[in-house]
């Protein structure tokens, strides 16, 4: 609770600094779960950047992200995820992100940066907390605690009217990840990372809420319940093309109705994009490669942004194909595809785009 009264005003105090009228970084929204900033660099260019304040915070800073393609601000971005201490505050974090914007932007830093600070500092804070609440104990008197019940209150009843989208079956998914995540934590096994851990986690809530999602478009599922590899299940592409045709055969021939992706997360998501690989059926066309492979810039390092959701890359998938007249070869052979073939073939792309630039390879190339 002492942490959440700091950090309203943490967020009060950056606000004030900060506000929509300022010349350099400017607050557009702020609150005790996220917060969006936009830095204008000095050629007037605006590049809105993203911060998650998770459930670990303090102990773990707050995840950022940036809409921007510019690697400054990228760089600036990944500093953020490797403090400790005291700079994990949110207060000291938007210090620490300006210092690093303007330093790369070659820009002088704003005064603000320095006069910035909030008037009780987050170890007084937990410190007075701790003995409001023996106070509270020993006299009975809850009259001071009442404020700060109030506002937990008010941030489970938030987190409620969220989850109201959500069915019970994607809710537990959801908890029982959070409980992997608190096991984890304990035992001092945690995998991945916590940027990427806390934004997968956004990307996989927010899927579950999507019109798409539960339309039936497309099906998302987690091997092993791992929040670094999904299973993504294509159901609905394009009635007019030959692929939903080429679908309607294969429920009757094999009993499937639809295309199954695998997306595998690095540590470094969402700053590297997801490894994808078509799985089943085998295609013809429709951009993929041997074994599996997608040939898209999107799913490339140079093409690759942290600001792309992972519904807009599936839906994005899924246009690419009828793009490329993807058809279903019912006769391949077993074994087709295969995550190392598909691993090769990419690694190749990237290599080949590397040297030579993005271009698009004729249909009968896929």
């Amino acid at each position: 609770m002492a942490c959440l009264n700091v950090l309203k005003q943490e967020i009060k105090a950056v606000e004030a600094a900060f506000n929509k009228t300022h010349d350099r970084l400017q607050i557009i929204s702020a609150s005790v779960d996220e917060l969006t900033c936009k830095f204008i660099d000095m050629n007037g260019r605006k590049h809105i950047i993203h911060a998650n304040i998770t459930e670990t915070y303090p102990q773990s800073p707050p995840v950022w992200f940036s809409e921007s393609d510019d690697p400054k601000v990228s760089e600036a971005v990944g500093v953020l995820a490797s403090t400790s201490g005291l700079d994990n505050h949110l207060l000291y974090q938007v210090k620490i992100l300006i210092r690093e914007l303007c330093q790369l932007f070659s820009a002088p830093i704003p005064p603000e940066v320095d006069t910035l600070a909030v008037s009780i500092q987050p170890n007084q804070a937990v410190e007075k907390e701790e003995e409001s609440e023996s106070e509270g104990e020993i006299e009975d008197d809850e009259e001071d605690e009442i404020p700060l019940e109030m506002e937990d209150i008010e941030a489970v009843s938030k987190r409620a009217r969220q989850d109201e989208d959500l069915n019970t079956e994607h809710l537990q998914v959801l908890e029982r990840l959070k409980a992997n995540q608190r096991r984890d934590y304990m035992k001092g096994t945690v995998s991945g990372s916590v940027q990427a851990t806390d934004r997968l986690m956004k990307e996989l809530r927010d899927i579950y809420k999507s019109p798409n999602f539960k339309n039936g478009a497309y099906q998302v599922e987690l091997v092993n319940d791992s929040l670094y590899e999904w299973n993504v299940k294509i159901q609905r592409v394009d009635p007019d093309s030959p692929l939903a045709n080429d679908l309607i055969a294969l429920r009757e021939r094999e009993g499937k109705d639809h295309i199954l992706l695998s997306f595998m997360f690095k540590d470094s998501f969402p700053f590297d994009p997801p490894f994808v690989r078509m799985v089943h059926p085998v295609l013809s066309g429709g951009y993929v490669l041997d074994g599996g492979a997608l040939c898209m810039e999107l799913m490339t390092p140079q093409g690759w942004s942290s600001a792309y959701t992972i519904e807009a890359v599936i839906m994005q998938i899924s246009a690419t194909l009828v793009k490329g007249k993807a058809r279903i070869k019912f006769d391949a052979p077993k074994g087709t595809y295969s995550l190392a073939r598909a691993q090769q073939s990419f690694k190749s792309l990237v290599h080949i785009h590397e040297k030579n630039g993005w271009f698009t390879p004729p249909q009968s190339d896929g």
